[in-house]
């Protein structure tokens, strides 16, 4: 998946939790959602608080469709309230390849 395919994907699936997001979905989301908060933060800090929480339901569910994706539950989202050690698991998750066959749906 493209940068762009992504942003449009993540968009157009904006609250929905349920499916799989592959790992080039996920780590594009994160770069678009990286770059234009710093982009944002340097024109106005305000802008940049607006754009994180337009996105922060869209980050989210791409962060569970992601977990989906290597077969675990979406509450393990949760880990990133816990400083470093939860950062770190979450990391790791999110770098693994598809679990397949899964209980979520086939591969994305």
């Amino acid at each position: 998946m493209t940068f762009g395919e992504s942003i449009k994907t993540c968009f157009s699936k904006y609250a929905a939790f349920d499916g799989r997001a592959s790992r080039s979905e996920y780590w594009w989301w994160f770069l678009f959602t990286t770059l234009a908060s710093v982009a944002a933060g340097i024109v106005s800090e305000t802008l940049s608080a607006l754009f994180s929480l337009g996105v922060m339901l869209p980050s989210l569910a791409v962060g569970a469709r992601r977990l989906h994706d290597t077969n675990r539950s979406a509450w393990f989202l949760l880990l990133w309230c816990i400083p470093l050690v939860g950062w770190i698991v979450m990391i790791v998750w999110a770098t693994q390849e598809a679990k397949e066959p899964n209980r979520f749906s086939s591969v994305p």
